[in-house]
C-alpha cells in the first residue's frame, strides 16, 4: 500500500488537523506495516495559484509550450503523478472561514486535469482517479458537523468524486476552540470514530 499525507493546514507545526492525520496515517501504518508513505506539507512546500500565466501554460499544445511555461506545468506534473502513484490518501483539512484553506485548493486546482485527472463523455463527466481510499481528517473551531455552515464535507464530496474518488470518510474533531477539555473531548471522539472505521 501507498498512502499520500496532505497537510492543507497553513502552520507547518502545531496544526490540529495535521495531528490528526498524522493519527490516520500511523493507524493505516500498522494495519499495513509494509505500505509506503509519503507526505506533502502544502505549508512549507506551497503550490502556486492558478494564474493567467498558468492558464497560458496549461493552455497551450506541448510542443509549442516556452520553457517557462513548461517548467509551470511540471510543477502540476509531478503533484498528479503522485496522486496517480498512491492506494491511499490522507488529507488534514482546517476549516479557515467555513472553508478549506488556500493550500488546499490550490491542491485542487492542480490535479484535476481533464483528459488525465477526469474526462468528459458523452454521458457525462469521468473521474479517473479511481480505486482510492480517503481519509478526511477535519479540524474546526467550532460544531458544524452535518449542519448547513459546513462547506466543506459537500464540497470535497463532489470535487473527489469529480475525480474518482469515491470512497472518502470524514474524521471529525471538532470544538478545538472550546477550551482544553473541549480538545481533549474533540481528539477522544475522533479516536473513537477511527476505532470504527480502521480496526
Amino acid at each position: 500500500m501507498n498512502i499520500l499525507q496532505i497537510n492543507a493546514s497553513a502552520r507547518s507545526s502545531g496544526s490540529n488537523s495535521t495531528r490528526l492525520a498524522d493519527v490516520i496515517t500511523a493507524r493505516l501504518k500498522a494495519r499495513n506495516p509494509d505500505a509506503v508513505v509519503e507526505l506533502r506539507d502544502l505549508a512549507s512546500t506551497p503550490h502556486p495559484v492558478i494564474d493567467e500565466a498558468a492558464l497560458g501554460a496549461l493552455f497551450t499544445r506541448a510542443e509549442q509550450r516556452t520553457p517557462e511555461q513548461v517548467s509551470r506545468v511540471a510543477l502540476d506534473d509531478a503533484l498528479i503523478a503522485q496522486v496517480q502513484s498512491v492506494d491511499c490518501i490522507v488529507l488534514g483539512v482546517p476549516m479557515y472561514n467555513f472553508g478549506i484553506p488556500v493550500q488546499l485548493k490550490t491542491w485542487i486546482d492542480a490535479i484535476a486535469r481533464a483528459g488525465l485527472t477526469f474526462r468528459y463523455t458523452e454521458n457525462g463527466p469521468e473521474g479517473l482517479l479511481t480505486g482510492k481510499k480517503v481519509y478526511v481528517a477535519l479540524a474546526r473551531g467550532g460544531i458544524y458537523r452535518d449542519t448547513p455552515a459546513d462547506s466543506q464535507v459537500p464540497y470535497l464530496k463532489t470535487v473527489l468524486g469529480f475525480l474518482g474518488m469515491t470512497d472518502v470518510e470524514f474524521i471529525y474533531a471538532e470544538g478545538l476552540a472550546m477550551g482544553s477539555e473541549g480538545v481533549d473531548k474533540a481528539f477522544a471522539k475522533a479516536e473513537a470514530q477511527l476505532n470504527e472505521l480502521i480496526a
